[in-house]
């Protein structure tokens, strides 16, 4: 269990933006991803003519723009008008991962549809407004992707028509039917939000820090038996599902991250992704003009569902899941961040623009090292003094990366 949470959880909406260095930041939710062609037409222009002209894909498969007024209500309006921004009191907790992939390649179920579900309930529940915007839903098509991601609960797919609930990375023996994920879910919030307040001083904002999360959900749902469409309902599961030779079933904490999203590009998707995270308003249109909806993923990749449309996104700057710039992610560094030592999105443009090779690394302008992605990276951290340092190298500037 973590340390006892001494404020209130901060993270950053539409309706309570964070203010940063550049503006106000707004971070737009997206369960599972799904964002439709005329969603990404509004956010493009939303980007160029009231934020810094770019938007930034989050590593929870959400969206974000910077450099907003905080007076202007265009914005608000503009999300609205597409529906992008359904509830106003459930709006922060609407975060909720599925499989990208899950119908189109691989998997064990088909949850597509569901995270659209799980979203309403959760919207329809008044006391789930309460839950911390940190607090992460996950629909896992057996492959393990976003089961990874340590979301707070996570329906994971067993086998084509059953799957179990995992809490906070361990398994439980908890299941139900692929229809009832989205109930199941609901419920098992529920009980979080019970157990949050059984901890004097805890102020939880993870299910990891409520002690025997994982336990203690499974019983409570054991006994109220979690509302659900008929027949759907939690039902005891056999943790180890279909396969017993699958490491990522069984009891005990869910396996480690799985391989990255394959790049499919000769068969059903197309999975691409712009360089650092951050997409121009010139390539939001050339994924609205590819598709009537595409995926983000929270590996800042998005799934295009035609793979016909690679040379109209080639052509706008977007890259293949190989291209060696993509080895390398950043925060926001200056202007944006007060507390950011160096401009380190234009240095490593500076030597995108100049290396062949490339280690995977992540750039950061202070210590906070806002951003990090969950696997094997060097860190290179912005110095007070303008130097960086990787890992224990102090280096003048990043072209040592070039020679790591």
């Amino acid at each position: 269990m973590s340390s006892p949470r001494t404020r209130a959880d901060a993270c950053p909406g539409v309706l309570a933006p964070h203010d940063a260095a550049d503006g106000a930041l707004a971070r737009v939710r997206l369960p599972g991803g799904v964002v439709t062609a005329a969603q990404l037409r509004v956010l493009a222009g939303s980007a160029e003519e009231l934020g810094d002209g770019a938007v930034h894909l989050t590593s929870r498969g959400n969206l974000q723009l910077r450099g907003l007024s905080r007076e202007d209500p265009r914005f608000e309006q503009r999300l609205r008008s597409v529906g992008l921004l359904p509830s106003s009191t459930h709006e922060r907790v609407r975060n909720v991962l599925a499989s990208p992939l899950s119908g189109v390649d691989g998997g064990l179920a088909d949850v597509r549809g569901l995270a659209r579900e799980l979203d309403a309930r959760l919207c329809a529940v008044p006391a789930l407004a309460g839950l911390p915007g940190r607090f992460l839903f996950a629909l896992d098509d057996g492959r393990g992707d976003v089961a990874a991601e340590r979301p707070d609960l996570c329906w994971r797919a067993t086998g084509p028509d059953q799957g179990v609930l995992d809490v906070a990375g361990v398994a439980t023996e908890v299941g139900c039917a692929v229809a009832g994920a989205p109930a199941l879910l609901v419920a098992a919030a529920e009980v979080f939000l019970t157990l949050r307040t059984q901890e004097p001083g805890c102020g939880a904002w993870r299910a990891s820090e409520i002690p025997d999360a994982p336990a203690r959900i499974a019983v409570a749902l054991g006994r109220t038996r979690a509302p659900a469409a008929p027949g759907d309902g939690p039902v005891a599961a056999n943790p180890r599902g279909d396969d017993g030779d699958d490491p990522h079933l069984g009891s005990g904490r869910v396996g480690t991250r799985p391989p990255p999203l394959p790049i499919v590009d000769h068969g059903p998707a197309l999975v691409v992704a712009p360089v650092l995270g951050e997409l121009s308003a010139a390539q939001l249109r050339a994924l609205a003009a590819s598709a009537t909806e595409v995926i983000v993923t929270p590996w800042r990749t998005i799934v295009i569902p035609d793979p016909r449309a690679a040379q109209r996104l080639w052509a706008a700057g977007l890259r293949p899941l190989d291209d060696p710039a993509l080895r390398i992610s950043a925060c926001a560094g200056r202007p944006g961040c007060a507390k950011s030592h160096a401009d380190v999105r234009g240095d490593v443009r500076d030597l995108l623009a100049a290396a062949t090779d490339l280690p995977r690394a992540h750039v950061v302008g202070c210590e906070r090292r806002c951003g990090a992605p969950h696997g094997p990276h060097l860190d290179v951290v912005a110095q007070p003094d303008g130097t960086y340092r990787i890992d224990d190298l102090r280096v003048p500037d990043l072209s040592a990366l070039d020679r790591t």
